[in-house]
Order: C-alpha cells, then sequence, then structure tokens
C-alpha cells in the first residue's frame, strides 16, 4: 500500500492508477472502518490519520491528472467525511527517496512519457 508525495504528473499510467486505487482503499479503512481491521495498522495508513481531508486533497490531484491525460472518473469520495489536516507532512520516505525509488523501477515515471494521455 502506498500513496505517493510526489505530483501526480510525474507518475506512469500504472502507478498512477494503482495510487488511484490503493487510495481508495485507504479512505475506506479510515471512514468507513474506522482504522480496524486488515491494514489499519499499516504504516501508510497511520500516517493518514486525522488527515482525511489531505488524503481527499490527493484524490482530487489524482483525478486532475487523470483528466489531464483523457482518463474517464467515476468513483469520487465523499468530501463530507474529509476531516482534519489538509496537508500531509508525514513521510515514510523523503521526496528524494520517494523519487529514486520510482526512477529506479522499470517503469516511465520521471520521463515525460508519464504525462502523456494514454486513454
Amino acid at each position: 500500500m502506498r500513496v505517493w508525495d510526489i505530483n501526480p504528473k510525474c507518475l506512469c499510467r500504472k502507478h498512477l492508477l494503482a495510487e488511484h486505487r490503493e487510495l481508495h482503499g485507504l479512505w475506506n479503512i479510515l471512514t468507513k472502518h474506522k482504522g480496524k481491521g486488515g491494514y489499519s495498522r499499516h504504516p501508510e495508513t497511520l500516517r493518514w490519520v486525522g488527515k482525511t481531508r489531505a488524503l481527499y486533497n490527493r484524490h482530487e490531484s489524482l483525478v486532475k491528472e487523470f483528466s489531464k491525460r483523457g482518463y474517464k472518473h467515476h468513483t469520487p469520495l465523499d468530501k463530507k467525511l474529509a476531516k482534519g489536516k489538509s496537508r500531509q507532512n508525514v513521510f515514510i520516505n523523503t521526496l528524494a527517496e520517494q523519487k529514486l525509488l520510482l526512477k529506479n523501477k522499470p517503469c516511465e515515471c520521471f520521463t515525460g512519457s508519464s504525462s502523456q494521455s494514454l486513454g
């Protein structure tokens, strides 16, 4: 489970879509299951506790990138559940470390191809 903290335009299609899927899972843990069960103690989950507004904002930035690439989005989050801090300030990896992790993956993150419309 991972929600990146870098600009979504830097993500390849695979990582953009995967983050969106995982963000929805995290949202459900925090808003519906109230931090109980499966991934409730995962470090990625814990860093978003009390920051569903920040998570909502991250989702909206992913949706904006979807639109730029010509993707359709059909899974909005309930803004009424967006509470707490509006910015994430806790990181498992620094932004520099996150960029390095992505640059070392066999994908198109940070290549310029990641921001092209892939339909």
